[in-house]
């Protein structure tokens, strides 16, 4: 084998074995998502069933903390983004020497961990309702708007991260000619600064949202009395889950996927149009082409109809002959409990049946023998009952009716009323 063809298949093996690594468990989660059992898992397989979407979807407490965690979502890509935007602008104001510590500070409520943020925010818009005197139905005790606030705070530094690495590709000599050419700084941030922030706004948004979608040490503080889906899928982990949350993954990795299909093929489309622009900038080209729409676009038109089959194909493996299958898998496992308990029954049987007979593979084991201490052989018996006869006080029947006590022989008529006869008080009266 030659080297390169070794390098190769080394190469080839770390991506495969790096890939299912990545890929691998959520893989085995979607599959889960189609098995009937009330448990997630792939093996032993039941059958092919969506209803654990259907169940998904009726779940009340679940859909309740995915409409908060949306609503949390947005609410800090309002703050996030205008805050990191700006933290971005202001780095690149101010001096050299106070930029490092300028960046330092800022970015500092990454370095925090979420469990501290989230204490200190609560603690704060506490003492700040206090002072305002307001009610525990204000909003200072709103866990939504402290959520929001409380992931603020951090995900607006990553952000500002996603807008300094844009604004080092940024000619300031575009601002300086705009502002030459007489445009006030609110045009020139809104005819030159803001569309080429375009990109940069739009991965900041997204990192945002996901951010915060996803977040649970500081959400888990500051959202009190509410619940978020990440809260919720916290409380049933720990409480026993059913295949819903296995749904709900391939919910979100489907919409994952369609979501990076759509942005390559307008990445696709963008590219196109710069190259056709090119071309006829230099001339090989007359005119521009119009592109089509969107939705005509054959790629896109590809992705949906798969999305499509897949979809319906799915659905609808999963509806036909459901019970049968279901009646056939609970008819196995009966049979299969009481294939276990005649099998056991037959051991104990045979177990019960069996003679004590010695193991003749057994080792023999040799048995000590007895020693006796000196001088104590004559009290070999001594708990035996035979010990007792002959001493005083354990005389059998007929001693005891031959044998009587020296003068005790007036006393066996001690009551008999005669025996008063002639005592003094006793003479009968005559008459």
């Amino acid at each position: 084998m030659r080297s390169e063809t070794f390098l190769k298949i080394s190469v080839g093996a770390f991506v495969a074995a790096f890939f299912a690594y990545l890929f691998g468990p959520l893989i085995i989660m979607s599959l889960t998502a189609f098995n009937s059992s009330q448990f997630p898992r792939v093996t032993p397989w039941e059958c092919f069933s969506v209803e654990w979407f259907d169940v998904l979807i009726n779940d009340a407490k679940l859909m309740n903390g995915l409409r908060n965690s949306l609503v949390i979502g947005f609410g800090v890509i309002l703050i996030a983004v205008p805050m990191g935007m700006a933290g971005a602008l202001m780095l690149t104001q101010v001096g050299r020497r106070v930029r490092p510590w300028y960046y330092t500070i800022v970015i500092s409520p990454i370095l925090v961990p979420g469990v501290v943020l989230g204490i200190s925010t609560l603690i704060f818009w506490d003492r700040m309702g206090r002072m305002f005197n307001a009610g525990y139905d204000s909003i200072f005790y709103d866990g939504i708007f402290l959520t929001i606030l409380g992931q603020a705070t951090f995900i607006s530094a990553y952000a500002m991260l996603v807008f300094i690495a844009r604004l080092q590709r940024f000619d300031p000599a575009q601002e300086e000619a705009a502002l030459d050419l007489g445009a006030t700084h609110v045009q020139t941030f809104r005819k030159v600064l803001l569309p080429f922030m375009k990109p940069a706004i739009g991965s900041a948004a997204v990192l945002a949202f996901l951010a915060s979608f996803e977040n649970y040490n500081t959400t888990v503080f500051t959202i009190l009395s509410d619940e978020t889906l990440t809260t919720v899928l916290a409380s049933k982990v720990r409480y026993g889950i059913n295949p819903s949350i296995s749904a709900l993954a391939v919910i979100i990795v489907s919409l994952t996927l369609v979501g990076a299909v759509v942005y390559e093929i307008l990445k696709r489309r963008e590219q196109a149009a710069a190259k056709e622009s090119e071309l006829v900038a230099r001339g090989k080209v007359e005119k521009r082409r119009r592109q089509s729409p969107l939705f005509l676009d054959p790629a896109m038109i590809v992705a949906v109809l798969v999305f499509i089959a897949g979809t319906g194909t799915v659905y609808f493996a999963g509806t036909i002959g459901l019970e049968e299958c279901k009646a056939a898998v609970l008819a196995e496992k009966r049979a299969k409990t009481e294939r276990a308990i005649k099998e056991r029954q037959t051991k104990e049987m045979f177990r019960q049946a069996a003679p004590t007979t010695p193991d003749p593979y057994a080792p023999a084991v040799e048995e000590a023998p007895k020693v006796e201490a000196k001088g104590t052989e004559g009290y070999r018996s001594i708990f035996a009952p035979s010990t007792l006869e002959g001493m005083a006080g354990q005389e059998s029947e007929e001693q005891k009716e031959n044998v009587e006590a020296k003068g005790t022989e007036g006393y066996r008529s001690i009551f008999d009323p005669g025996n008063l006869k002639g005592q003094a008080g006793t003479e009968e009266k005559k008459p």
